[in-house]
């Protein structure tokens, strides 16, 4: 299956509010399926992304879908980060 499109949606944080969350992300395969809401999260680290998931009851979280390999959860953060910086970048652009 390949990625057939990243779409981002940035999120502003409120004032006093962790901002730690940058964005929301959705990634289209093959034109035919459609996975929401990725994070796209700041850690200690920098930029990485997470899988949709869900709170349990014992407040843990368990992911709704997720890649089973290296390789494509590699390939999905590269291509999500990399849609995040070309939108993040004009909007500083603009900014300016």
């Amino acid at each position: 299956m390949n990625i057939t499109e990243v779409k981002i949606f940035p999120r502003a944080a409120a004032e006093g509010e962790d901002q730690k969350l940058k964005a929301y992300a959705s990634i289209t395969f093959d034109e035919s399926f459609v996975v929401w809401g990725l994070k796209v999260i700041d850690g200690k680290n920098g930029l990485f992304v997470v899988m949709p998931s869900r709170k349990l009851s014992d407040g843990t979280f368990k992911d709704i879908a997720h890649p089973l390999n290296n390789e494509t959860r590699g390939q999905i953060e590269k291509l999500v980060l990399d849609k995040y910086s070309n939108i993040t970048q004009g909007s500083e652009e603009r900014a300016q």
